[in-house]
């Protein structure tokens, strides 16, 4: 019996375990699939993602093959019933905001700028521009916490063995791995557990176990809002000028940078009714042990509603559903790429995938693909990754 080992249960290590019970080599009686995660599954970013796709995403190599791949997975395991599989317009929006004591305005567009009329949930008065990025030919989306759980219980119901644990280490022989070591999260004992191959998709908790790994992380706000009717299928890449801030009676008001402080959160118009918006990336506070030990900052959050509200009359009318925060892992090294690491490490049945940055939901079925090939056939023959092999940095 040969002894696959998982490590992570995000959207890399579940579409790992799903494609490697769809592999042609995958024999049950002769290949035991275990899958380790210390919280839940989708616990981090796979939970709290956005979840869009994008044939335009990064990099070219994983991309074209992914979204194809996303295109199967929901035209057989009925998708767009079980986790918002749609096409989706996305564009970027330059406008100005209102103030919070502004009245709702008009929907008349303002001469000069062309929208799109099917746009119908921002303040058309406010607008400057508007730039097309991508059609539902060449975008999409899902719901990252429902396509993840539901990869997952693919993979269970084809063979794979969930457990939830935090891994402590990697056990190596000679140059190869040997077994992977974790602690039961109820009895605090530590377990080893027999493995001839290790894949390591543990995101940006993947240098903790393995050292070598040059890959770090930095923290992102979202929240989740229920707008106040149904709206139309736009993911907005946005650059919000901001109102002046008040001024303090015999005090100066304070000069923003360029003399207009400006905001840039996306915007994602889900099916059944509830919107996704996240800010800007962070690095105030240090990746924690795990996933559930997330500290979330509630200004941040509310800086978000605020400026996502002050365009749009139906979110400023809508209910925060949900503010929350996870971490992002990307490849920490010059010269790195925008790319994640995919491949073989030094050490022999050691594999890594890993650093996707905010393009894991897009690029996870290509990802985990990939490494069902690298696993039983010994390269990646669906998509030409070389320039992804984590030897390069390592």
């Amino acid at each position: 019996m040969e002894d696959i080992v998982i490590v992570g249960g995000g959207i890399i290590g579940c579409t790992t375990a799903y494609y490697l019970t769809r592999h042609p080599s995958y024999d049950p009686s002769r290949h035991r699939i275990t899958l380790l995660e210390a919280t839940k599954i989708a616990g981090g970013a796979s939970g709290k993602a956005g979840g869009l796709l994008a044939l335009w995403a990064y990099p070219s190599c994983l991309v074209p093959l992914s979204y194809r791949l996303h295109a199967e997975l929901a035209r057989e395991h009925d998708g767009e019933k079980a986790w918002g599989y749609r096409g989706v317009h996305c564009g970027h929006l330059a406008i100005t905001a209102r103030s919070a004591v502004d009245e709702p305005t008009t929907n008349k567009r303002p001469s000069g700028a062309s929208m799109p009329e099917s746009l119908d949930w921002v303040v058309r008065a406010n607008v400057r521009s508007y730039e097309e990025m991508g059609t539902p030919m060449s975008t999409a989306q899902v719901h990252p916490y429902q396509f993840t759980t539901a990869i997952a219980k693919l993979a269970e119901q084809s063979g794979v063995q969930f457990i939830v644990g935090r891994v402590t280490g990697i056990g190596e022989d000679a140059g190869s791995v040997r077994a992977v070591a974790y602690q039961d999260p109820d009895t605090h004992q530590a377990i080893q557990l027999p493995a001839s191959v290790v894949v390591l998709a543990a995101g940006p908790w993947t240098r903790s176990i393995y050292p070598p790994a040059p890959i770090s992380a930095v923290r992102a706000h979202s929240v989740t809002i229920r707008p106040s009717r149904p709206v139309s299928a736009y993911a907005l890449f946005t650059d919000i000028a901001l109102p002046p801030p008040p001024t303090t009676p015999g005090r100066a008001a304070p000069r923003p940078r360029g003399g207009v402080q400006t905001a840039s959160p996306e915007i994602y118009a889900r099916p059944n009714n509830e919107m996704y918006a996240c800010g800007e990336a962070d690095a105030l506070m240090a990746l924690p042990p795990s996933s559930d030990r997330v500290v979330v900052d509630d200004a941040r959050c509310q800086a978000i509603v605020d400026h996502v509200a002050s365009v749009s009359d139906e979110l400023r009318r809508g209910e925060v559903t949900a503010r929350q925060a996870c971490y992002l892992p990307q490849v920490d090294v010059a010269g790195g790429g925008q790319g994640p690491l995919i491949g073989e490490t030094g050490v022999k049945g050691l594999f890594m995938a890993a650093g996707h940055t905010c393009w894991g939901i897009q690029n996870g079925p290509a990802t985990g693909k990939l490494v069902s090939e690298l696993v039983f056939d010994g390269r990646a023959t669906s998509a030409d990754i070389r320039t992804l092999d984590p030897r390069r940095v390592m």
